[in-house]
């Protein structure tokens, strides 16, 4: 019995070695045929005797030294917050309303001034006329004198013959005499029978409406903006039409005249505009604002030309299809001489006008323009401008004028 079981266990013992043996025998094989993928180590587990995990983390650190290192990642910057929207532009400030004074008595008050610039045309005539003997040469001196001063060669000569008659009817003359003879003289060139009234009231329910022309380069502008300062002065509402679109500047500077006194200006916003479109719709606006004068500021560029001077006798007319116009004033330099005479003739063939604004009388200005001017167009002299200041634009009288020349 004990033998049995002896022969037992040894028959075990051989079949466990046996069967240990096969499995060292075979694995090996399943392992070339069956490879096992690389797993890597969790962090922490301890390396297997038989190489498992430690192998395993050996080959990956080996593959990760072979690869180009790694770019970090970079976190997309924030966007910007959303642009605020463009502000609108600031218009610069409006000038302050200034009342200014009323036009009664400036031509006496720049008289001083009148008298500096054109003591030197009167005195040299009081000169030769104040000489004992009047010859042939004396006379010729005379007539040379107001030619120079711009009179004009036949006015010249008129009031040297009328000059003549009067010495040789008179006789001996004293220096007081001499003065109230060429001071009357004087008086009869540059008095017309046409009036000297500027219409610039409202009337028959509707405004006055006043056109300015000229070339540029003689104040026109200025003359407009100074003119609605003198009509504000007096009391009177006025509107401005800025219809010189063929320069930018005319428009603005016209405004800022216009709001200096709190007088509207009607302008376009397009450079080179139709002028007759806003010439009427200048006038429409102060007839329903009922105000009491429109001045339309026209342009002057090359005026010369026929094509232009077309455009300005549209203007007029456009405007007569709303209502009359009352005034057509030209604006010439004083300082041109016989240029402004041919600029005068050539409009007025186009708009008929109907009155003279003489601006720069002050400076080089020789009086004797008032004169050549009237006879050439049989239009008087309305306005006179004296220097330029806001405040020197001044209706035309005929005596304060030959008084300054003279000196007295």
């Amino acid at each position: 019995m004990a033998l049995a079981y002896i022969i037992l266990i040894v028959v075990l013992g051989v079949i466990a070695l046996l069967g240990v043996g096969g499995l060292f025998l075979l694995r090996p094989t399943a392992r070339r045929r069956f490879p096992q993928r690389e797993t890597r180590a969790v962090p922490g587990q301890e390396a297997d005797t038989r190489g498992g995990t430690a192998g395993t983390d050996t080959l990956e650190r080996a593959r990760e030294a072979t690869l180009p290192p790694a770019v970090p990642t970079q976190e997309a910057p924030p966007a910007p917050p959303p642009a605020a929207p463009p502000a609108p532009p600031v218009a610069p400030p409006a000038p302050p309303v200034e009342k200014p004074p009323p036009s009664a008595g400036r031509m006496v008050r720049l008289r001083a001034r009148l008298a500096r610039s054109q003591s030197g045309f009167g005195s040299a005539l009081l000169t030769l006329l104040s000489r004992d003997r009047l010859d042939d040469e004396t006379w010729d001196e005379i007539e040379e004198v107001l030619i120079t001063a711009d009179v004009g060669v036949s006015p010249s000569r008129t009031i040297v013959e009328d000059l003549r008659t009067k010495v040789k009817v008179e006789g001996a003359r004293t220096p007081e005499e001499v003065r109230q003879m060429l001071r009357t003289e004087l008086l009869a060139q540059v008095e017309t029978a046409a009036s000297r009234v500027l219409r610039t009231q409202r009337h028959e329910g509707r405004p006055a409406v006043l056109m300015m022309v000229g070339v540029n380069g003689t104040g026109k502008t200025t003359t407009c903006g100074k003119l609605a300062r003198a009509l504000v002065g007096d009391g009177q509402s006025v509107l401005l039409g800025a219809a010189d679109t063929f320069r930018a500047a005319a428009a603005d500077q016209l405004q800022t005249w216009g709001q200096r006194v709190g007088a509207e200006t009607v302008r376009s916003d397009r450079e080179g505009a139709d002028p007759a479109s806003v010439a009427y719709e200048a006038v429409s606006q102060g007839i329903e604002a009922e105000v009491d004068a429109v001045l339309i500021d026209t342009a002057g560029r090359l005026h010369t030309k026929a094509g232009l001077m077309d455009e300005l006798g549209k203007v007029k007319r456009v405007i007569e299809k709303r209502t009359a116009v009352d005034e057509v004033l030209l604006v010439l330099d004083a300082t041109t001489g016989q240029n402004g005479l041919r600029q005068a003739r050539v409009f007025a063939e186009v708009v008929n006008v109907s009155g003279i604004v003489l601006t720069k009388l002050d400076g080089t200005a020789k009086g004797g323009i008032v004169i050549a001017v009237q006879r050439e167009l049989g239009v008087p002299v309305k306005l006179v401008g004296l220097g330029e200041g806001p405040d020197d634009l001044a209706p035309f009288d005929p005596a304060t004028f030959v008084d300054a020349i003279l000196g007295g």
